[in-house]
């Protein structure tokens, strides 16, 4: 009798990164104080840093990031133009819109108030001790004409092959409600699209299989080259932002889910910590959308209809936990350069970072570029980004996790406000499971 029992896939995941830590720690000592190291195998002289960090590791990782990223797009278009197809109406959508825009940007505001009240109370910049020599460039964001120019394509397929997202949304719902105005042969199509969506998920299955060994790979190659000694000086900045993201992810959407949804967000934490794992060693969002979506439909019982458009979206333009960033780096900033902010002044900060966690979706280093913009809008320095580049690798870990929870969270709400949610499957705790 064979009374073996696999591991649930949290704890292969869980192993592989501990697993990783460990391995990057260990070869990060072996190559401290050298540029490389070689070592002799069988007669052949490996040197340690190419073969195995920038071989190996970095190799293993990449190949897992561009399968699944190679997903995303497939996944996002085709769940959509079902989800949509599948609406009665236009004024279904708008409805799911408005509840969608309205409910990450409340979020939003909450998260970077929290930030800036936590940093105020915490003053995680008072005796720090640092000049600005170091210099700090960022991307110029664009501007409101820009934006809304941006999100209709000119090309659907080239938005594709980009990875633009907003523009793969408007596409996808577009043609999802031509599908549904289109009668006999819409319902063809219709029915085709839900044929390649099952495929598409089984693919995300498949995916899911390897995240162990694609988290091993990401997080060694990060150990190897993360640089802790900035942790030191910058404690209380990175504490601070490390608790408000935990306080903001279990506490305020846990009321979110209790107060406004009537649902148990033990629950819910408790079926998301897959996915927030696969978050924290991705730091993607777009990257976590198909296990995301996955467990959103099949876990917490959100119709494909709403979570088609609702994860995609926030994973667009939600942006929580990078608001977290800005609020607690904009009063750090400010206090290591000894300038005093007035209460107006936070007030701009909130609603500078609520609004520009839409207006810069999209934008590639999109978390400086907000923060670049709201540093400016209260006369403090830019280049004190440069202060805090060093430990927002492991800060941006953790905020993509609480960002696709917050998305997941959304998804439940609308869901069971639009009546499209499966209660029984969401308190099922084995609801999901593979036999």
């Amino acid at each position: 009798m064979n009374n073996t029992k696999k591991l649930s896939l949290t704890a292969r995941i869980l192993i592989a990164m501990a697993l990783g830590v460990l391995v990057g720690a260990a070869f990060k000592g072996l190559l401290a104080g050298a540029e490389e190291k070689v070592f002799s195998l069988l007669g052949l002289d490996i040197a340690l840093k190419a073969f195995f960090v920038d071989g190996i590791f970095h190799i293993g990782g990449q190949i897992f990031m561009a399968s699944l990223k190679m997903l995303v797009v497939p996944l996002v278009f085709v769940s959509l133009v079902c989800g949509t197809s599948s609406l009665s109406d236009g004024g279904t959508l708008g409805r799911l819109g408005g509840k969608a825009l309205g409910l990450y940007t409340l979020t939003t505001a909450i998260a970077i108030g929290l930030a800036i009240f936590f940093a105020v109370l915490v003053s995680p910049g008072a005796g720090v001790e640092m000049t600005s020599d170091a210099s700090f460039s960022v991307a110029q964001a664009p501007s409101l004409v820009e934006v809304i120019l941006n999100i209709f394509p000119s090309n659907p397929v080239e938005a594709m092959a980009k990875g633009e997202m907003l523009q793969i949304i408007v596409f996808a719902v577009l043609m999802g409600l031509a599908i549904a105005l289109s009668g006999e042969a819409g319902a063809r199509v219709r029915d085709f699209f839900n044929d390649l969506n099952e495929v598409v998920m089984k693919l995300v299955g498949f995916m899911m299989e390897l995240a162990p060994y694609g988290v091993f790979f990401l997080m060694a190659k990060l150990f190897t080259t993360l640089d802790l000694s900035d942790l030191s000086s910058l404690a209380w900045y990175f504490g601070t932002v490390l608790f408000v993201l935990l306080f903001h992810g279990f506490v305020v959407y846990g009321a979110f889910l209790q107060l406004a949804g009537r649902l148990n967000p033990l629950m819910f934490f408790r079926k998301m910590k897959d996915v927030a794992l696969f978050a924290f060693s991705m730091s993607s969002s777009n990257a976590t959308i198909p296990v995301n979506l996955e467990t959103t439909t099949k876990k917490l019982g959100v119709s494909n209809n709403i979570a088609s458009f609702t994860i995609p979206l926030g994973a667009t333009i939600n942006m929580d936990g990078t608001a977290i960033m800005q609020g607690v780096a904009t009063v750090f900033i400010a206090q290591v350069f000894q300038v005093d902010l007035t209460f107006t002044d936070y007030l701009m900060v909130i609603l500078t970072a609520t609004l520009a966690s839409i207006g810069t979706a999209g934008v590639p280093g999109v978390g400086l570029i907000m923060l670049a913009m709201v540093l400016q809008q209260v006369g403090l320095p830019v280049e004190g980004i440069a202060l805090i580049i060093g430990v927002d690798r492991l800060l941006d870990m953790t905020r993509t996790a609480v960002n696709i929870s917050g998305d997941a969270m959304v998804s439940c709400l609308i869901g069971k406000s639009e009546n499209q949610f499966d209660q029984h499957l969401y308190d099922n705790p084995d609801a999901g499971k593979s036999a």
